[in-house]
C-alpha cells in the first residue's frame, strides 16, 4: 500500500501536478482505528487513573511486554508504534523471550529500537531523522561494551552484553532505528519520555503486533485475540489497559499460531 501510494505521488510529481507543493510526511498513520473493545476484554481491564502512559512505562520498566493498539494504524508493512509490541531493551534475554514466547519464531531474530529523536544522537551516530525505520545506524563508541565477538556460536554472540540496550543492537553494533518526533507520533513520544523519566533510557524495543505468519493486527478484536494467544503481559487498546490472565497452555497457543503457517 505504501509503495503504491509513493508510486502514484511520483507519477503526479513527474507530470507536473505537484509543482510548488509538498507532501506532508507526518501523515503516515492513515489506517483505521481499532474500533470497539470486545466484551471478553472488559473483566481484564487494569485501572490506570488518568496516567495511562506513566502506568505503561512503569510496567515496561519492570520487565513486562506490552502490546500497543492505539489510534489510526500505520500505512505500510512496518509497525511504527500504532500496532506494536513493546519491551525494555535493557532486560537480559528479552530478544529471545520475545521471539520464542510472543512471536513464535527463531530466537536470533533482531528487533528495532524506538528512540526519542532529540536523544538519538546521544546513542547512535545518526545522519538525520529515521522516523519510518528507514536507516541502519551504528551505536556510538562510548555506548558499546567490549566483547570477545569470536565465538562461532551465534547464540553466545547474541547474548554477549554489547551495550545497555542489548536486545536492539546487532552483533556488529548497528540497529535499524525509528526516531520518535513529538509532532509525528505524539503518543509514543509521551510513552518514551515517561520511560526515560523512570529508567534514564529513551529507548524501547518495537516489533509488529502479530505472530509469525500473521498480518499485523488492525482491529481491537484482532488485537485481543493475538494478545490472549501469546505471552504478552499487557495490552493497550486506545485509552484502556488489559492484563493477560495467561490461562492458555503452550500447546493451545501453538495450535492457534499453526493456522497462520497453513494460510501462508
Amino acid at each position: 500500500m505504501a509503495t503504491g501510494l509513493g508510486a502514484a505521488l511520483l507519477d503526479q510529481w513527474r507530470s507536473g501536478h505537484l509543482t510548488n507543493q509538498r507532501v506532508e510526511d507526518r501523515g503516515y498513520y492513515l489506517g483505521s482505528g481499532p474500533g470497539p473493545i470486545t466484551e471478553e476484554a472488559l473483566p481484564l481491564e487494569v485501572a490506570t487513573g488518568r496516567n495511562l502512559f506513566g502506568t505503561v512505562a512503569a510496567e515496561l520498566a519492570s520487565g513486562k511486554i506490552v502490546a500497543w493498539c492505539r489510534g489510526r494504524m500505520e500505512l505500510g508493512a512496518r509497525a511504527l508504534g500504532a500496532r506494536s509490541i513493546l519491551a525494555d531493551a535493557r532486560v537480559p534475554g528479552m530478544q529471545s523471550r520475545l521471539n520464542l514466547a510472543v512471536k513464535f519464531r527463531e530466537g536470533f531474530r533482531p528487533f528495532a529500537p524506538l528512540i526519542l529523536e532529540e536523544r538519538a544522537a546521544e546513542w547512535f551516530d545518526i545522519r538525520g531523522p529515521s522516523r519510518y525505520m528507514q536507516f541502519v545506524e551504528p551505536l556510538r563508541e562510548d555506548r558499546r561494551h567490549a566483547t570477545d565477538g569470536n565465538s562461532a556460536d551465534m547464540r553466545v554472540r547474541l547474548d554477549e552484553p554489547r551495550s545497555e540496550v542489548n536486545s536492539v543492537v546487532h552483533v556488529d553494533y548497528t540497529a535499524r532505528l525509528q526516531t520518535i518526533e513529538r509532532s509525528t507520533h505524539p503518543d509514543m513520544h509521551i510513552l518514551l519520555s515517561e520511560f526515560e523519566r523512570i529508567t534514564g533510557v529513551p529507548i524501547l524495543i518495537n516489533t509488529s503486533f502479530n505472530v509469525a505468519g500473521e498480518p499485523i493486527v488492525r482491529t481491537a478484536g484482532e488485537a485481543f485475540e493475538c494478545f490472549m494467544n501469546t505471552d504478552v503481559d499487557l495490552l493497550v487498546l486506545n485509552d484502556r489497559l488489559f492484563r493477560n490472565p495467561m490461562q492458555k497452555t503452550r500447546e493451545e497457543k501453538l495450535k492457534w499460531v499453526e493456522r497462520f503457517k497453513t494460510l501462508a
